[in-house]
């Protein structure tokens, strides 16, 4: 090996990747800014039809729940679900769906959150509201629903 080969690897190996990253990165690399959130009062509108999105939104909620401090007394987070998430809350699809509904489930009994579903979305892909698991509450409407968190409880939209 070469004077320099043996040079380069030094400098590389204890650099690390730095050395790379900075002729990559010439605006440099981002930094956290420490940031204390108090708690929140949100409305998610949720309409995937894809379990792994629907997942990623109960990841998010709990986590804003967390960096808020958790108060149930405090903040309240909502999910209101219409178009094709409805399927995940179905009766009949729990099998298919069992890891995510326990997850909802046990967020929703410890108070992180809130689900709701829209009744008319709900029968308009032939659900009743005993088609669907009972930690759900419907709601008369979806779209209604989140106007009345926004306007009526303070409630900011995420989706």
């Amino acid at each position: 090996m070469s004077r320099f080969a043996f040079l380069t690897l030094l400098v590389f190996t204890l650099t690390g990747h730095h050395a790379l990253a900075e002729s990559d990165a010439p605006w440099g690399q981002g930094k956290l800014t420490p940031t204390k959130y108090s708690p929140q009062k949100v409305v998610y509108d949720v309409t995937t039809g894809d379990i792994g999105a629907m997942e990623s939104v109960l990841d998010r909620a709990s986590h804003l729940s967390i960096i808020t401090g958790a108060d149930p007394f405090e903040q309240s987070i909502v999910l209101v679900l219409h178009s094709s998430s409805i399927k995940f809350f179905a009766i009949e699809n729990y099998k298919e769906y069992e890891t995510m509904l326990r997850r909802a489930q046990s967020l929703a009994a410890s108070d992180v959150l809130s689900i709701k579903m829209c009744k008319l979305a709900a029968e308009g892909q032939g659900y009743r509201p005993e088609d669907i698991h009972g930690f759900v509450e419907l709601v008369p409407m979806g779209d209604a629903e989140i106007i009345r968190l926004q306007y009526e409880e303070g409630h900011a939209y995420m989706q």
